[in-house]
């Protein structure tokens, strides 16, 4: 039996779908007036799309929705959003409130406001002037070899005991010994 009603249904009215309405996505069919995000009703194209299952959104709802959830995510750079979703369909529950893993920081984490400590000079490292190296925090101007005083990279040191070298000066120091060596 031909099917005298047109063509195929939309993904989102259920009525039929002519050629010169159609927009199609994932198989689907959708009228041009039909094919809009499912939160926000703005008109979407093949650029702006994002399907989960047979629901379609714009990119920034579904990110919204169903993307990663925490700071720096789903709002741009320098965005702070309250907004907990219950717009989009997420269910917030109320949590136990935020405790720190380790209760007993130490008392130098203490002294300076949550910062590291340099372990050369023992004040305060904040990010402005933090190098990493060694698995620790140091002031660019004491990440330098504990013998020769050369400035390192955290590519070209060597630490031993909390201190960090140069390679040549932790080579001629604690390097192997003897005929053919350094």
């Amino acid at each position: 039996m031909p099917n005298w009603g047109g063509g195929k249904k939309c993904g989102v009215c259920q009525k039929a779908v002519y050629f010169a309405e159609e927009v199609q996505c994932e198989g689907n069919s959708f009228h041009k007036s039909c094919f809009l995000c499912m939160v926000c009703k703005k008109n979407l194209d093949s650029t702006t799309v994002a399907v989960h299952g047979e629901e379609i959104y714009c990119k920034s709802c579904y990110g919204k929705k169903y993307g990663p959830k925490g700071y720096g995510y789903g709002q741009g750079a320098g965005t702070l959003s309250t907004d907990k979703g219950e717009s989009l369909g997420i269910k917030y529950e109320e949590g136990q409130p935020h405790r720190p893993t380790n209760p007993n920081a130490s008392r130098m984490a203490q002294k300076v406001g949550g910062a590291d400590g340099c372990p050369r000079c023992g004040q305060a490292v904040y990010a402005a002037e933090k190098v990493i190296g060694a698995g620790k925090s140091w002031h660019k101007s004491c990440f330098r070899c504990a013998k020769c005083g050369k400035s390192l990279e955290s590519t070209t040191l060597a630490d031993k005991d909390g201190e960090i070298y140069c390679k040549g000066c932790y080579a001629k120091n604690f390097g192997p010994k003897g005929f053919g060596f350094g």
